[in-house]
């Protein structure tokens, strides 16, 4: 037994029977009417919305049919009293002889008490978790993959055809970074002495492995190659790597998710590069500019004509760039494809933790 469920036939039922008894025009909707927790504990144990939703189309004021509705549901088996608050909205209490009924239907069902059909089948994405592939995942991601696991968890067992994804940041200078960082770390697993690391590259020891397993593959050959040559090289070893350190990191958590998307893809599919350009055909892209955050320019602000998206028309509180000064696309862009490729997947709900 679903508490709220319940109470929203019970409620529903009512209306039917106000329709059948004259009290209600007939083909009203009660689509939108809920039974859920009241806001305030205090309140009662259900809440409805049901006068505030019917009462506009049956052309009755909200607080008169929420009264007329409150008596009806006072008189149920399960209902100790019915009060109206506010502009109509009932709250319920329910009878102590009530509540042996959900722990008999827990007993009952067992480990398929909570689960119901209620998505439908809906085509549901989470993507959670979705760290820079530069390190290990801290406490903040874990906090943030546990969350998202178990909410993914919450709608398969309502319903929902779940897809749970990582969206990897594989594109963008702080991947050269890790490279150029891993490829320093390779350098030390040949014997060579590397100082300090400079600043601006990752110092962590958790890179070492990834220079030894290029000192492994590829012997000094990557010593004496320009850097046009080893970065790409190093870049995907380090990048797998990372990638299979949080994978197992999230193994370790029991958190296994089925895709994970690469940024960098959307990029050579040239996806990135489309959905720009879409999006200025339709009028949402024009060349303006932006004032500096929150109303004061920092030192390197750069006041400059920027291609940006009409963020603001969508409820936003400021238009995005799709275009850094370089010509390239900023993140922001990549964020944007990478939205409407879940769309083009057929996922009609997206959720990102």
């Amino acid at each position: 037994m679903n508490l709220f469920g319940y109470f929203q036939t019970v409620v529903r039922g009512e209306l039917s029977a106000m329709t059948l008894a004259g009290e209600l025009p007939a083909g009203l909707d009660f689509s939108r009417v809920t039974a859920e927790p009241p806001r305030d504990a205090t309140h009662g144990d259900v809440a409805t919305n049901a006068a505030m939703v019917v009462a506009k189309p049956a052309n009755t004021p909200p607080k008169v049919l929420a009264e007329n509705l409150a008596r009806r549901l006072a008189k149920h088996a399960d209902v100790a009293s019915a009060e109206v608050a506010g502009p109509g909205f009932i709250n319920l209490r329910l009878k102590e002889s009530f509540w042996p009924k959900i722990i008999e239907a827990a007993l009952a069902l067992g480990d398929a008490y909570g689960r119901s059909d209620l998505g439908k089948n809906k085509k549901t994405n989470v993507e959670y978790v979705s760290a820079n592939p530069t390190g290990p995942l801290h406490v903040g991601h874990c906090r943030g993959a546990v969350f998202g696991d178990a909410l993914a968890a919450l709608l398969e067992a309502t319903g929902h055809d779940v897809t749970k994804e990582y969206y990897i940041n594989d594109a963008g200078t702080q991947v050269d970074t890790v490279a150029r960082s891993a490829h320093l770390r390779y350098l030390e697993a040949l014997g060579r002495d590397i100082g300090e690391i400079p600043a601006g590259l990752y110092p962590g020891d958790y890179l070492k492995p990834v220079g030894q397993a290029l000192a492994d593959e590829h012997g000094d050959r990557l010593e004496k190659a320009s850097e046009e040559t080893w970065l790409p090289l190093v870049r995907a070893k380090a990048m797998a790597m990372m990638l299979e350190l949080i994978r197992n990191d999230l193994a370790s958590l029991r958190i296994h998710q089925e895709v994970f998307f690469s940024e960098k893809s959307l990029h050579d599919s040239g996806e990135v590069r489309d959905t720009v350009a879409d999006l200025r055909a339709a009028g949402h892209v024009y060349e303006g500019r932006l004032p500096p955050p929150k109303g004061e320019a920092p030192v390197d602000w750069e006041d400059r004509e920027q291609t940006l998206f009409r963020a603001t028309e969508f409820g936003d509180d400021m238009d995005r760039p799709l275009l850094k000064s370089d010509g390239s696309y900023t993140y922001f862009a990549s964020d944007v494809a990478y939205s409407r490729n879940k769309i083009k997947r057929g996922f009609k709900e997206r959720i990102y933790v």
